[in-house]
Order: structure tokens, then C-alpha cells, then sequence
């Protein structure tokens, strides 16, 4: 899931053109990169949620795709309902996407990622 996270938040070519002319914007690259490498799993999934939610709020359809079908590629189905659960979330969510409504999947997305933070405070990990 790493590197799948760490796609949905790399930089865009633009930004990456940049990023290559500047010691500063590489540095900010190469941190990003060790930051997804080294991250939790739940701060994996934060991290997905923060760039879906961004990309609602962006109307960037095919980053908010991309960055909800991550979160929907790693349930884990061996807590099936839970599972069946976030994916017609997710589901739902990226038909908002599609019907160009970003604003009632960002605040879907939004509640699902105060949850993960909740379960991520009361573990203790991050």
C-alpha cells in the first residue's frame, strides 16, 4: 500500500519540473517519500483521505478517483463487514465524483478520516 499512497501524493509533473530545477522542492520530494515509506499503516490511510479530500476540494476528478480507489484496494476483507461497509462508501463517494458532486464526497470522506485519526490517537500510533 506504501507505494500506492506514495502515487496518489507525489508531485505533478509540473511541480516535479520544478522540483528538479530547485534543491529545495527536491528535498521537499525526497521528504515526502520517506514520510509515506515510513508511515503506519493508519497513517497510510490518513494520508490517502487527506489527498482525496484535497482533490474534492480541487474538482481534480482523477486524483479523487485515484485516491479513493487506494483506500478501497486495501480493505482488508477478513472483517468482512466493516469492509463491505467502506466500500459502498467509497463507492458512493466516487459516484458523487462522477455526478460532479465533490462537496457531499469531501464531507464523507472528511467524517471517515476524523475516524481513522480517533483510531489512530487512542492507539497510539502515527
Amino acid at each position: 500500500m506504501q507505494q500506492q499512497v506514495y502515487d496518489t501524493v507525489q508531485l505533478n509533473q509540473q511541480e516535479y519540473q520544478t522540483a528538479s530545477l530547485n534543491s529545495s522542492g527536491y528535498r521537499s520530494a525526497e521528504y515526502r517519500f520517506q514520510e509515506v515509506m515510513g508511515a503506519s499503516p493508519i497513517r497510510l490511510v490518513v494520508m490517502s483521505y487527506d489527498v482525496a479530500i484535497q482533490a474534492c476540494q480541487q474538482r481534480d476528478f482523477s486524483r479523487a478517483t485515484r485516491a479513493i480507489s487506494v483506500l478501497r484496494d486495501a480493505l482488508n476483507f477478513d472483517f468482512n463487514d466493516t469492509a463491505m461497509a467502506l466500500f459502498g462508501l467509497y463507492q458512493w463517494c466516487l459516484d458523487c465524483i462522477r455526478n460532479e458532486e465533490y462537496q457531499l464526497a469531501a464531507e464523507t470522506l472528511t467524517e471517515l478520516r476524523d475516524a481513522w485519526i480517533s483510531a489512530e490517537n487512542q492507539l497510539g500510533v502515527g
